[in-house]
């Protein structure tokens, strides 16, 4: 209910300053420890006369050094003001504020604390803090994965930058088309020109309207061989109104959840024209110019080609010096890593981010993730490789779980079981982790996995099972 001055008004509750007023001096001292971390006496020219912590803390526990010092003298410089205004607030009874300053403790660390005060009946000054370290610790974190997101997000305007200045400046006509409705979405200049300028009229369009009506059913068999095996054979078809005959050949890739084709033609005038060997050269040296690591090698991984890049990861000076030489020389696990890739190129045509580790010339080891392509160029098959170190990316991701945690569970068992079993357990969760491990590297390859680790392929078989390691009933093997 409201009094008759519109207040609202409790009934069957004493004011509080009554209860207040009427408790003891000890309780009163526990409700004061209980609604703040820190609380200081203070007299009237603002010298600390009595710090009382809430808790423990080492780093709180240095306000007893304050008691005879001014307020104002164990903050930092750009705080004093606020201490000022904090004091002149209590002193003429206004409307208390609370007022974020920062301490420094004798090590430098930064002690942010919330004040506010209040002046007592003795005229001395009641200043209670609340302990900001938590608050200030989430938003410094807040602000470091902004900031990690901006430089994620720079990095991804970078890279499809690169890869757009690749596809407008490739000497080939391309096509973006989408292989469920078969309409064009992009293409690039060199298209626009092959298609006689109506390339970027015609987005969203069927791709068969850019062909004569007879090569459509052709074209219509390459997209669905392309779709069903993910590659098809070149045909050759003629352009709409054009009458020349251009060889056409597709890749299909995934974005953004969605299947799309990347369509290549091939025109006899246009790759023999002095623009497109300028296409190509830029594309040679922009590649030769990466950040990232590029090799190309012939089908067995001897190496025919390399950027600066991927030299400096080998800690070679000078690409040349690669030349020649098989790849597996500067793969982390040797004899074994370069198998695993050439026969999933040899089967999928393609690896995305296999993770590795290069060996360099002067024993440095860096932590890398490879993709590679089976290119079938003047009828001899090369392999593509780019090469991207992770080394700060696994080192920001590490985390203590896994084998040290599991470790540390296992010390709590000694005094309470015999070390014979402590170490039986301990070399069987080595055991298992270093099998899981050698089959995440190998993709589930249980031939690759057993020569890794050392052991006959039956042995490895006995082990999966022994752990319930993988799906033995389903499998045959490889």
């Amino acid at each position: 209910m409201k009094n008759p001055a519109g207040h609202m008004q409790q009934i069957g509750y004493p004011d509080v300053a009554e209860v207040v007023g009427s408790v003891e001096p000890s309780t009163a001292a526990s409700l004061l420890s209980a609604a703040s971390d820190i609380s200081l006496v203070l007299d009237a020219e603002g010298r600390v006369v009595r710090a009382r912590l809430s808790q423990a803390d080492s780093q709180l526990e240095q306000a007893q050094n304050w008691v005879g010092r001014a307020l104002a003298d164990v903050v930092t410089s750009e705080c004093r003001d606020k201490v000022a205004a904090l004091l002149d607030d209590a002193l003429a009874g206004r409307a208390r504020k609370w007022r974020h300053v920062n301490h420094v403790d004798r090590e430098g660390r930064m002690l942010p604390i919330q004040y506010s005060a209040v002046r007592l009946s003795d005229g001395h000054i009641l200043a209670f803090g609340r302990d900001l370290r938590s608050i200030t610790e989430l938003q410094q974190r807040l602000v470091e994965s902004h900031q990690a997101m901006e430089r994620d997000y720079q990095r991804m305007r970078q890279m499809e930058a690169r890869y757009r200045l690749l596809f407008e400046t490739a000497p080939e006509p391309m096509l973006v088309v989408d292989a469920s409705t078969r309409r064009i979405l992009e293409a690039n200049a060199t298209a626009e020109r092959a298609l006689g300028g109506q390339a970027r009229k015609q987005s969203g369009r069927l791709l068969t309207d850019c062909f004569e009506t007879e090569a459509r059913s052709e074209l219509d068999a390459l997209m669905t061989s392309v779709m069903s095996a993910g590659r098809g054979d070149a045909a050759r078809v003629r352009l709409a109104g054009a009458g020349s005959e251009t060889a056409i050949g597709m890749t299909l890739f995934r974005h953004d959840n969605q299947s799309l084709l990347l369509v290549r033609l091939s025109h006899q005038e246009l790759a023999s024209s002095e623009g497109a060997e300028d296409n190509r050269a830029l594309i040679l040296e922009a590649l030769g110019q990466s950040p990232d690591g590029f090799v190309v090698t012939d089908g067995s991984g001897t190496v025919v080609t390399a950027n600066q890049a991927f030299a400096d990861l080998c800690q070679v000076g000078h690409p040349n010096a690669l030349l020649g030489e098989s790849l597996d020389r500067w793969l982390g696990r040797s004899g074994v890593d370069l198998s695993v890739l050439l026969a999933n190129l040899r089967q999928r045509g393609s690896v995305r981010l296999f993770a590795t580790t290069l060996r360099g010339e002067n024993g440095l080891q860096t932590e890398v993730e490879m993709s590679a392509r089976a290119l079938h160029v003047g009828g001899r098959q090369h392999l593509s490789f780019s090469v991207r170190d992770v080394a700060t990316r696994l080192d920001e991701q590490a985390s203590p779980d896994g084998l040290t945690r599991s470790a540390s569970q296992l010390t709590e068992l000694v005094g309470r079981v015999p070390l014979k079993d402590i170490v039986g357990e301990t070399a069987e969760l080595i055991e298992k982790l270093c099998i899981e491990a050698a089959l995440d590297l190998t993709r589930d390859n249980r031939a690759s996995a057993a020569e890794m680790l050392g052991l006959s392929r039956q042995s490895l078989y006995v082990k999966l099972r022994q752990y319930g390691l993988g799906d033995l009933g389903e499998r045959t093997d490889r």
